[in-house]
């Protein structure tokens, strides 16, 4: 698995050009989902389920438990694969580049403990557990919840 990060020039190459293989994950936690509110584009300022980019040579299920003790500080269980969704945005963290394209595939996981110390990364301003109904979520996020 590449462990180095993409050098920026190419990593704007790759966006401008080729979807991104992700991982999301529907943490189910306390009768609702964990979700954090995004402090980077695409989607900043939404709540939205915690996620990443899949590296070259990184199975989604290892991309899954990474993401998760990168994001939340926890653990979790892979209960169920719930779909692959194309994500299409009009944003880009990259200035220049207008859009962004992810293949993501949406996870449901459970903490690992009971009891999860939830610590949130600088991706997000805060974290917080969402109840049903969630009319008022991103499409994306509301596309991934229907699957449960």
């Amino acid at each position: 698995m590449s462990e180095k990060p993409i050098p920026e020039d190419e990593w704007r190459t790759i966006v401008e050009n080729a979807p991104l293989v992700s991982v999301d994950l529907v943490v189910e936690h306390d009768g609702g989902v964990v979700l954090g509110k995004r402090e980077n584009e695409p989607v900043k300022g939404e709540w939205f389920v915690p996620g990443g980019t899949v590296r070259k040579n990184e199975p989604r299920t290892e991309a899954v438990h990474r993401v998760a003790n990168e994001e939340l500080g926890e653990s979790v269980e892979i209960v169920e694969t719930l779909g692959t969704y194309d994500h299409l945005y009009e944003t880009s963290e990259i200035e220049g580049v207008d859009s962004k394209h992810y293949v993501a595939t949406a996870y449901r996981c459970e903490f690992d403990v009971e009891d999860p110390d939830v610590v949130g990364d600088d991706q997000h301003s805060e974290l917080d557990v969402f109840r049903p109904p969630f009319d008022d979520l991103h499409p994306y996020v509301r596309q991934s919840l229907d699957a449960l």
